[in-house]
């Protein structure tokens, strides 16, 4: 096997650059680069890294080590702490590069190989790639109970009490003459059924998990010029959109990425909606139709001026959970401030009297859907779609009309849990997997 390398911490000066080491030939490496013996395991140690020919000194560094299985990796394992220059740092990989069976890594080999010498289990390591990648305090928050285990373990017990039930089952078609308990198959039902219904109320989270990872949808919809755009600014706190008063001057969709009290939100603002003869205005309008129907949550803008009879662009949309907001209040005679209903509220964009009543309870809203703090949510598709194998096998159980089949459905729903934790059937979806990793990691 090779001997990876590469820089686990952020490219660029910095005050110190980590280069990280993996496989059979670690240990001689750093041998090698220090001309000394080993320090020891664990220990923090600092060493000269020269050339390979000694011909100069690349740097002074601490190094450590971390012997396998006992390691991230479960290989020998080398970090080199180097002071931060890009310069030191092409120097020593250019000499790595120069070892027999060396190579830089590719994205996510350290946490690939971790998964494969078993340090791990695959929900682990994506919430490796979560944490990485984490801009809020909720995905933070999800992919540190994730990368502990916490979603896995509930795949886990799930399997073991199902391979429990498949070997009673087989025990029972197997050894038909021996003395065995009556009644084994039908005892294992009750424990199906209880399995399968915490199963789908897993299932039926709303996608919180999902939704936390990529961030709940807002859209924003209302007639031209009413202010759709200044509320995508004001909510951003920059100048994401274009603000004018011709009509029609967002064409496209224009979407920002918010930390809402922690949590990721993609709020986007539409075209304005019109009958429009401009085809490529029509072509936005369109846009903001298909969006909306995918949103999680709808503001719709009209003005303060017209009140309740104020025309609501595809107000069909429109349910008890969506956001009206009665803009340009500074205008009229109506006080900016919320209404009798609790998501209806009148304000000023431009002035932003009654903003922060909007904003807060938008914030509550989001808060409510994407709750952290209960048990953990699949976090992914191929989650749920594999548990949603899971439970269709389990239903054929429930029909299975003789104890071969029964027990082939209860071991296809055993491989369908393992493919989430990464126990089976896995080789094709590993690369995808660990593919959107970042190099050194």
């Amino acid at each position: 096997m090779d001997t990876i390398f590469a820089l686990a911490s952020g490219r660029g000066r910095a005050g110190v650059s980590v280069i990280r080491i993996s496989g059979p030939s670690a240990f001689t490496a750093l041998e090698k680069l220090t001309k000394k013996t080993l320090p020891a395991i664990r220990m923090a140690s600092v060493r000269e890294i020269w050339s390979l020919d000694g011909s100069y000194l690349i740097d002074e560094a601490l190094v450590l080590l971390f012997k396998g299985p006992e390691s991230f990796t479960g290989e020998d394992v080398v970090e080199i702490h180097l002071h931060g220059g890009p310069a030191l740092v092409t120097a020593l990989f250019d000499n790595l590069s120069g070892l027999e069976d060396f190579r830089p890594a590719d994205p996510g080999e350290f946490t690939r190989r971790a998964f494969e010498n078993g340090k791990l289990d695959l929900t682990e390591a994506e919430g490796i790639g979560d944490l990485v990648n984490a801009e809020t305090h909720a995905q933070h928050q999800q992919a540190l109970r994730q990368m502990r285990g916490e979603l896995g373990a509930i795949y886990t017990a799930w399997r073991e009490e199902l391979i429990q039930s498949l070997a009673h089952l087989e025990a029972d078609i197997d050894f038909p003459d021996e003395d065995l308990p009556e009644g084994v198959a039908s005892a294992i039902r009750p424990k199906i059924d209880r399995l399968k219904g915490e199963m789908k109320q897993h299932l039926a989270d709303g996608h919180r998990g999902e939704k936390i990872r990529e961030g709940l949808d807002v859209v924003i919809l209302g007639a031209p010029n009413i202010g759709k755009s200044s509320l995508l600014n004001k909510l951003a706190r920059k100048e994401a959109a274009i603000v004018s008063e011709q009509a029609g001057t967002t064409r496209d969709i224009v979407e920002v990425h918010l930390d809402l009290a922690g949590y990721p939100v993609t709020i986007a603002d539409t075209a304005g909606i019109r009958d429009a003869t401009d085809l490529v205005e029509r072509e936005g309008v369109r846009r903001a139709r298909a969006r909306a129907e995918a949103a999680d949550i709808l503001i719709f803008m009209t003005e303060a001026a017209m009140g309740s009879d104020a025309p609501v662009e595809f107000s069909d949309l429109m349910t008890d959970e969506s956001y009206r907001i009665y803009n340009k209040a500074d205008l009229g005679a109506q006080k900016p401030g919320p209404t009798d209903h609790p998501r209806h509220f009148y304000l000023s964009v431009k002035t932003e009297e009654g903003l922060d009543l909007f904003l807060q309870q938008l914030e509550e809203d989001v808060v409510n859907r994407l709750d952290v703090s209960g048990a953990p949510s699949l976090t992914r598709l191929r989650h749920r779609q594999s548990l949603e194998d899971c439970i269709e096998a389990l239903d054929r159980f429930d029909q299975a009309p003789d104890p071969e089949l029964a027990a082939e459905d209860v071991r296809l729903a055993v491989r369908a849990l393992g493919r989430i934790t990464g126990r089976v059937d896995v080789e094709d979806i590993l690369d995808v997997v660990f593919g959107d990793f970042c190099i050194g990691k």
